[in-house]
């Protein structure tokens, strides 16, 4: 499949023959992502940590530290479900996945009481559910969408969102009527009964048609593309990571504190939630209109600007102003540069490093990712006591979303890479892709 994708008509249009080839692999990538175990684990665990805390006596401090396992755990699993996907393809890795994230959640049904067992329970979740992460989902959208590839990108990572809005009510449900038990309960059968039978109906081929090239049965297709050993030696891998770092970080540190600094600047709870309200509205949008633009313009360029419009909302809550409005435009502009940031994520690596090891690749990234983010509440709450304010928390966020946004550009032209065929035949692998398209979209 080509990177380069001529337009065609008017190049503000959707071109629809991808949608109404792919439809399905959309809706199946929205709901695995939704149901993964890199987000469903995530949404549901505030709705558990109460009920947990009256079953077994544990402190709202122990129980903490769960998610936080399965975090840090997730940064080895990633890599080892990335080559999975790489050597197997994804229809079987994911199909097992999502059965044996299944029975690791029914597992966390059978604690008596120990913590240990709780911390082992969600890192071993990590290893259970690799299959199911967003380095399966964006893998199988980035081989079935070319020309719209941000757009499919943005709307099947709004199951993250899908997933907050429907999770915490219906585990919440099951609770009620059960005990803390039913939320597992409720986790294990949501793959099994939705996502496990539309994979083995819909997923009945991991690239489509039309995007495939014949090739004599003894020989294995290849995708265009760098292999992995190229990609860790490239200066544009690292750039991408560390960019986007500083982004992911911030990102954690504004969601996690906004709502407590508004808290102490003497505002209610209700006002604060309500100053924050806007975020999760904006993160959708943000995250579908940067999908739609980053198909047609050059996405670095388009990361810039949206970079920016954080940095921004984290200058207007540094600047003490407690007018509802001028709070819930800063909730909005932070929300807007979140939504962005994972669908920026996967489209640079699908168009700067090709599809060849993409799986690897982008599990690489997640992996760095993950781990830094693991670490970032211990920084966080490292600025917060040396100082007892928030103020240099917001001023290292508003460097961060500064920085990456000047960092992405730097990633220049996007490549063109050499025939898989005809590298095949040759038995060669080109050192780097010639940076020579024009800086426009699908180039």
């Amino acid at each position: 499949m080509s990177n380069i994708s001529p337009r065609g008509g008017s190049s503000l249009s959707i071109d629809l023959t991808e949608f109404r080839r792919g439809w399905r692999i959309l809706i199946l990538a929205l709901i695995g992502i939704g149901t993964s175990v890199s987000v469903a684990p995530l949404y549901s665990f505030g709705t558990l940590i109460v009920p947990l805390q009256q079953a077994f006596g544990w402190t709202r401090e122990q129980i903490q530290p769960g998610i936080a396992f399965l975090f840090g755990f997730s940064v080895i699993s990633v890599q080892l479900g990335g080559w999975l996907i790489r050597r197997h393809g994804v229809r079987p890795v994911a199909l097992i996945s999502l059965v044996t994230l299944a029975a690791g959640y029914l597992l966390m049904t059978l604690n008596k009481g120990s913590i240990i067992q709780f911390y082992a329970g969600y890192s071993l979740l990590a290893f259970a559910g690799l299959g199911t992460t967003m380095v399966t989902w964006t893998q199988l959208v980035n081989l079935w969408f070319d020309r719209n590839r941000g757009l499919a990108l943005a709307i099947i990572l709004c199951g993250t969102g899908l997933c907050a809005l429907v999770m915490p009510n219906v585990i919440s449900w099951a609770i009620a009527q059960w005990d803390w038990r039913a939320g597992y309960w409720i986790l294990a059968a949501i793959p099994l009964v939705v996502t496990l039978p539309l994979t083995r109906l819909w997923l009945t081929q991991e690239v489509p048609v039309a995007n495939t090239v014949p090739q004599p049965q003894q020989e294995k297709a290849l995708l265009p593309g760098m292999p992995l050993r190229l990609v860790v030696r490239s200066k544009r891998f690292w750039l991408c990571n560390v960019a986007l770092t500083l982004a992911t970080v911030s990102m954690i540190g504004m969601v996690t504190n906004t709502v407590p600094m508004l808290r102490d600047r003497g505002m209610s709870a209700a006002d604060a939630a309500t100053a924050f309200s806007v975020y999760g509205i904006s993160l959708i949008l943000g995250r579908v209109l940067v999908g739609y633009l980053v198909d047609r313009l050059w996405a670095p360029g388009v990361a810039l600007v949206v970079m920016l419009m954080p940095a921004m909302g984290c200058f207007l809550f540094y600047s003490g102003d407690n007018h509802m409005g001028m709070l819930m435009l800063a909730s909005l502009l932070v929300g807007f540069g979140a939504g962005a940031e994972l669908d920026i994520a996967a489209f640079l690596m699908a168009r700067y490093f090709g599809m060849r090891d993409y799986s690897r690749v982008f599990a690489m990234h997640m992996g760095v990712i993950g781990l830094i983010s693991t670490l970032a509440p211990f920084f966080f709450g490292y600025l917060y006591a040396r100082s007892g304010a928030y103020t240099s928390l917001m001023v290292f966020c508003m460097i961060s979303f500064v920085s990456a946004a000047v960092l992405l550009p730097l990633l220049g032209r996007y490549p063109t890479f050499a025939d898989p065929t005809v590298e095949s035949r040759a038995g060669a692998v080109p050192v780097e892709p010639v940076a020579n398209a024009p800086l426009r979209a699908g180039s």
